[in-house]
């Protein structure tokens, strides 16, 4: 079993910006943690490429939670290659596949009623993006305490960022996949972006419980890989 780690720039708000997702590569299986922003399979396509695999060998695509930056390009992917089997947690499974109104829309909706002029603007925008995300069926949900890859993954409640979020443990490679339940900030974990946090108690904690781990090697999708020495 092996972690790749996936480096995808972009120029967002006149700046260079990226995202990790992660590659798991285990026997039998090849698997994309996090599917990026909507229009970006062009640019996993050859990341994944880049590191000498074929996207048409996805067998899974695992999401850490719903965001448009973790889904958006989840339903191009899963048209392009149908066969990809979709793996959530119990509670996001039901807002990337539609049963139920997205937190995070939810959230944004609730903040604009506070703000005004060009935030306002930036509000209604962010809004828009999360309305146009195209729902697909998740095949496969998770919980805590699962285990994946022939029981080489275990599954993590990471609530915080959002109620359903899930990170990933790897106890023999040593190494966490966190999604956005951390980020790597100059060499540190921290909240990713917890101006998003829906309930930043419950981040903090999971960032706790995370770093706790002591593992040697954090998968941040914001801030990269984080190598504790």
């Amino acid at each position: 079993m092996n972690i790749v780690e996936l480096n995808i720039t972009f120029e967002y708000g006149g700046r260079t910006d990226a995202i990790h997702p992660s590659l798991i590569a285990a026997d039998g299986a090849l698997a994309l943690v996090d599917a990026g922003y909507p229009g970006f399979l062009p640019l996993i396509e050859r990341e994944i490429a880049r590191h000498g695999c074929d996207a048409k060998d996805l067998t899974h695509v695992i999401l850490t939670h719903y965001d448009d930056d973790h889904i958006g390009s989840l339903h191009d992917l899963k048209a392009k290659y149908p066969r990809v089997r979709i793996v959530a947690g119990e509670r996001e499974a039901e807002a990337i596949s539609g049963r139920r109104k997205a937190e995070r829309l939810i959230q944004a909706e609730s903040l604009l009623e506070q703000m005004t002029g060009e935030e306002r603007e930036f509000g209604l925008q962010f809004i828009r993006r999360l309305e146009s995300l195209k729902h697909v069926p998740v095949d496969e949900t998770v919980k805590d305490g699962d285990r994946l890859f022939a029981g080489k993954c275990r599954v993590i409640a990471t609530p915080g960022h959002t109620p359903g979020h899930i990170s990933l443990h790897f106890p023999e490679l040593d190494s966490v996949i966190t999604g956005d339940a951390a980020v790597n900030e100059n060499g540190r974990l921290a909240i990713a972006n917890p101006q998003f946090c829906l309930d930043p108690d419950s981040a903090e904690r999971s960032l706790a419980m995370l770093a706790d781990l002591r593992a040697a090697h954090y998968y941040c999708y914001h801030g990269g890989k984080l190598d504790m020495g």
